[in-house]
């Protein structure tokens, strides 16, 4: 009896231990998610929540259907095949009117205009001379008013807009658009076809930058791995410095230093390089040695870190065994810098192609890239479906590159 107690307070007790384990393991896991919340939030609110808006902003049309809803509900039903009934005209001269004494007038007029240039004017003429209750066939009136509405294409694109969800602007930046009278996907007009240009242009400027990056910044990045605590502690604060100091502030002081009477001009002038100033300001060229000198940290410092941890006896082996030093930096050291230089040309390259401020103020016309169309949508026509569109394709193609960069850095999960 007194065993059988005995093997019972046992069991009792190990409940007890197993339930203060559980209770204890369930605090520690409530204390961690106390601490990380300030974090989710943050990347919740200040991350998650704007990407997610420009995606949806990419998509989002909703100009039409909140002008005009009984003219959407009556062509929900509509075929395309013919004119639609009698019924829809009276419901689009009853939404026009209530669009103008809403001011909608000019956010639906905009949006139609992107289907068919002349659609904001057939807009503003119909309003001038809506027709009333009087009207016997609210269809010629309409008609007779603007022979537009007596046109299959001109419904078709009302139809085609009307849409809560919409992929003109994602096409748009794809620079194809589609045609409402065949229903396909079309390459947009020549004259409005710029937007694949932007992009080449944007990643060959970028990739440009991170070649001159990785060029400049290998050789520094070696050096301060194998000079002394002391000095190259000391020259990476030179390195740093550019952080310290304003990005306007470093794109403003290339200007004066690349203009015709700058100093870099001056200088190639009076060692007789040069007999008359170079441009190199307000181009190509200017952009590319101002954000090459604003990212080249960016280079440096993941090679550093890469670096930093090679053993230098790796690459004195290889030579007491008979290589070449160069043959033995080459093969030997090189290889063991891929991580630093696969991390420091993807930074590098994403913030290349996503900069606005220096190709905005020492660019010119025709070197303006992708963030400056973003901007111009954004700030000037408040267009932010073209803006989100160009942002998402750009994400996209960031995305792109992350994927490329897992996959170099893990071989063996690639394969």
């Amino acid at each position: 009896m007194s065993q059988t107690a005995t093997l019972l307070q046992g069991d009792e007790e190990t409940f007890d231990l197993r339930a203060k384990l559980r209770k204890s393991q369930r605090a520690y896991k409530l204390k961690s998610l106390a601490l990380i919340a300030p974090l989710f939030l943050f990347v919740l609110v200040c991350f998650a929540f704007p990407i997610g808006t420009m995606l949806s902003r990419s998509v989002d049309n909703p100009e039409v259907n909140t002008a005009m809803p009984a003219t959407t509900a009556a062509l929900s039903t509509w075929q395309g095949n013919a004119l639609p009934d009698e019924r829809t005209y009276v419901a689009l001269i009853k939404d026009l009117a209530d669009a103008k004494e809403n001011g909608q007038i000019l956010a639906l007029s905009k949006r139609l205009s992107y289907e068919i240039p002349d659609y904001r004017t057939v807009i503003t003429k119909t309003l001038r001379k809506l027709p009333d209750d009087s009207a016997a066939s609210k269809r010629d009136a309409l008609i007779e008013v603007d022979k537009a509405w007596g046109d299959v294409t001109y419904w078709k694109a009302l139809k085609q807009a009307s849409s809560k969800l919409t992929p003109y602007y994602l096409l748009a930046s794809l620079d194809h658009r589609f045609d409402s009278v065949t229903g396909s996907i079309v390459k947009a007009e020549p004259n409005q076809s710029i937007y694949v240009d932007i992009f080449a242009r944007t990643f060959y400027i970028g990739a440009i930058v991170t070649v001159l990056c990785l060029l400049l910044g290998f050789p520094v990045a070696y050096w301060l791995a194998i000079l002394p605590e002391g000095k190259s502690n000391l020259l990476m604060i030179c390195v740093l410095l550019p952080f310290w100091t304003s990005l306007i502030v470093r794109t403003a002081a290339w200007i004066v230093l690349l203009q015709s009477d700058g100093l870099i001009n001056r200088t190639l002038m009076f060692l007789g390089i040069v007999d008359a100033p170079i441009q190199l300001v307000f181009n190509r060229t200017g952009v590319i040695i101002a954000m090459t000198h604003v990212l080249l940290p960016f280079m440096i410092l993941p090679l550093y870190s890469v670096m930093k941890s090679i053993p230098s006896n790796y690459v004195r082996a290889a030579i007491s065994l008979g290589a070449h030093p160069f043959v033995a930096f080459w093969r030997v050291y090189v290889p063991q810098t891929f991580a630093g230089l696969a991390a420091g040309g993807l930074l590098t390259f994403i913030l290349a192609i996503g900069y606005y401020v220096t190709p905005a103020l020492v660019g010119g016309a025709a070197d303006q890239m992708v963030s400056y169309f973003v901007a111009f949508y954004t700030n000037k026509t408040v267009n932010w479906g073209m803006a989100s569109a160009l942002g998402s394709l750009l994400l996209i193609a960031t995305l792109l590159l992350y994927v490329v960069y897992g996959k170099l850095t893990n071989p063996t999960q690639a394969r």
